[in-house]
């Protein structure tokens, strides 16, 4: 394959998909966790810090859907309850070595007023006690006391003013921010939640993309109670040092990260009075995102929370909805494709190399059990056992399963196409190896990894799906086989970053995009007759929810989240249909915010060198403006013309000298945005 495809491939992600993903990761996901706020995970992030490629960052969200105007009695962590942050670095044993655990306490400086902060007085004022163990819970040792959590970001007058605390937000954070005496960052507080995703689409059976409507972020404007870690990876890796510029893919540095809620097992209610008492019962966990929420049904969600990956790995019959995902029902034309359009780019291989089949209660790759085809591969008995090829009937015990369940091995077949020759399962060119099968559901972090440059143009919100990409395509890394660092090798599911798109991810995974990467095409491709990169493939490779990036910038230093909501803010009290997404970067790229499209605007040509034209046909006549951005959000000219009577119109745009890449055209007509275009500058 060649630099071509690749740019075929690139056009059709970017073109066809909106700036603005699907699933939430854990919002409200289980039926009792729902009447439980405080202690309901929310989101896991694991990755190497862009900051610091010594640490790695673990954030833990807990307390979903939180409005910043949600007063008197805001949301913050809740008492007589236990947070914990998990971590396994052995292979060779089960449990966690190194757990960190947070409990909170909160205090009502000034029960006289229902305002929650008045006079430099906080009700609701939290602190917190951070333990660690890092010999799997034998002793636990204090590294934080009386932890300050920062006060809701309520408004300007109880944050800055002199009836309030009189100081600026960020300086709260500041403060909050910790560095402990073994030397890892902590901060505990209240902050924009991260995730990106159209919660009412994707609810509304599977309609993401909405068909026929725009999509919308669901937790937009939106904040999360927030546990961040960014720790030396010398006090996370097994034998306490540190990755060279030769164990890329080392296998010494992987770790399975997965956080915690627990609650005491007996509550008594007496009026005004909550007491607590009892053994510790946890009752909510995360590891990777989408586990609980859209892969467990709901008749095993509470059971599942209630379980540790440990416990997990014993009850066999959860396995089941990992080798026949019910995801998968709606990818198949056989059984339920028709029943969701929005998925309908969606389609699994049933006949991959006019051989095997992967649809739900099929045998997959298990017809080549025993083969000598297997032998020296991760499939081979002797190797793992039947850990990856148990039996018949479990299609995807191949690829979702260990991608939840054990990690990846860097063994054959879990290797590129690249360098295979058109087989398989030959060596191929490593792109993954987070394999630690001796827990369940975790988010698995191979620390060897150096981070990808946020700056770099080859980040990728598709994570490890985009390092697969140009490992196959781009000139730069498909002219061998070899060992190297490919872009976003450090992205989902190797851990996870804030940016990656984890819902778009998972969905096409489960629509068998990681096995077509190993060499297991899609159904459209025919040996000798056409390219690995078919039709098929394309629609897989371009498929978006609608929603893809987050409602605000992430900060360029730890903790990294953006400033949490303000109740008084740009997002106090407004509908998150009425806010643009990214408004925080001056970047319009939301879908329009016209009730009813009244217009047609059209660009070309579209990828473009000198000239670039818009072809507009409106319904109103007035002031419009074309503003063109940069991939940054940075402006690179501007156009305003004044259309005086309805009708068709034409911009042409001398593109000045500016460099190859990708660009926005934001159309707004009197002030209101019409549409964001996204366009491609070539050489």
């Amino acid at each position: 394959m060649n630099s071509r495809i690749f740019q075929i491939i690139a056009l059709s992600l970017f073109i066809l998909c909106p700036l603005n993903s699907g699933y939430a990761s854990s919002h409200r996901e289980a039926p009792l966790i729902a009447d439980d706020p405080l202690t309901d995970n929310v989101d896991l992030y694991a990755f190497r810090s862009p900051d610091n490629k010594n640490t790695v960052t673990i954030i833990a969200t807990y307390v979903p859907l939180q409005l910043p105007q949600g007063g008197p009695n805001y949301y913050t962590f809740g008492e007589n309850i236990r947070y914990e942050i998990h971590i396994d670095n052995d292979v060779t044993k089960p449990g966690d070595e190194i757990t960190y655990r947070f409990t909170f306490h909160i205090e009502n400086q000034d029960p006289s007023t229902f305002f929650n902060i008045r006079l430099g007085k906080q009700n609701l004022k939290t602190t917190y006690t951070l333990e660690k163990t890092d010999n799997g819970g034998k002793f636990w040792v204090p590294i934080i006391v009386n932890g300050r959590v920062p006060p809701n970001n309520i408004g300007e007058r109880s944050i800055e003013s002199a009836v309030g605390l009189k100081t600026k937000y960020k300086n709260l954070m500041k403060l909050a921010t910790y560095t402990t005496v073994t030397g890892e960052k902590v901060f505990c507080g209240p902050m924009d939640d991260p995730f990106f995703v159209d919660l009412g689409g994707v609810f509304d059976l599977g309609d993401a993309p909405r068909q026929g409507d725009l999509p919308r972020d669901g937790v937009a404007c939106k904040n999360v109670s927030t546990i961040a870690l960014q720790i030396p990876i010398g006090l996370l890796s097994r034998d306490g040092d540190f990755p060279g510029k030769d164990d890329l893919l080392d296998s010494r540095f992987t770790i399975g990260v997965w956080a915690s809620a627990s609650r005491r097992s007996i509550r008594t209610l007496s009026p005004g009075i909550e007491e607590h008492s009892g053994d510790w019962v946890q009752v909510s966990r995360l590891g990777m995102p989408l586990t609980n929420e859209a892969v467990i049904p709901i008749g095993m969600k509470d059971y599942w929370n209630a379980l540790s990956p440990y416990d997990e790995i014993a009850e066999t019959s959860l396995d089941e909805f990992f080798y026949n995902p019910e995801l998968a029902l709606y990818m198949d034309d056989d059984l339920f494709g028709g029943a969701v359009p929005a998925l309908t780019s969606l389609r699994i291989q049933r006949n991959s190399l006019q051989a095997f089949d992967f649809g739900n209660g099929n045998d997959g790759l298990y017809p080549l059990k025993g083969s000598p085809a297997l032998a020296g591969t991760a499939l081979d008995d002797a190797v793992f056992g039947t850990l990856l090829l148990p039996a018949p009937g479990k299609p995807r015990s191949v690829d979702l399963w260990p991608a939840f369940h054990t990690g990846v091995p860097n063994l054959r077949p879990y290797q590129l196409a690249t360098g295979k020759g058109g087989d398989p399962l030959a060596a191929g060119k490593p792109f993954v190896n987070n394999f630690l099968p001796n827990g369940g559901d975790m988010l698995r972090l191979n620390m060897s990894v150096p981070p990808t440059k946020r700056s770099d143009p080859d980040f990728s919100s598709l994570g490890l799906i985009w390092a697969a990409v140009l490992g196959l395509t781009d000139d730069r890394f498909n002219t061998d086989a070899e060992l190297e660092f490919i872009p976003n090798m450090d992205g989902f599911p190797n851990g996870r970053r804030l940016e990656d798109d984890v819902t778009r991810i998972e969905l096409q995974a489960v629509s068998g995009v990681v096995l077509a990467a190993l060499g297991l095409w899609y159904d459209d491709f025919i040996s000798g007759e056409s390219d690995p990169v078919t039709a098929d493939l394309l629609d897989v490779l371009t498929y978006s929810t609608g929603v893809e990036a987050n409602d605000a910038a992430f900060e360029k230093k730890f903790p990294f989240l953006a400033a949490p909501w303000a109740g008084d803010g740009e997002c106090g009290g407004l509908p998150a249909t009425a806010i643009e997404p990214m408004a925080r970067l001056g970047l319009g790229v939301a879908a329009p915010l016209a009730t009813s499209k009244d217009y047609d605007i059209k660009g070309f040509p579209n990828p473009f060198v000198y000239d670039f034209n818009l072809l507009l046909q409106l319904e109103h006549a007035g002031e419009l403006n074309v503003q063109f951005f940069d991939f940054n959000g940075r402006s690179v000219d501007q156009i305003s013309k004044e259309i005086n009577q309805p009708g068709q119109s034409e911009i042409k745009w001398k593109v000045p000298t500016i460099p190859s890449g990708w660009y926005f055209a934001k159309v707004t007509l009197n002030g209101e945005l019409l549409q964001t275009l996204k366009i491609w500058k070539s050489e």
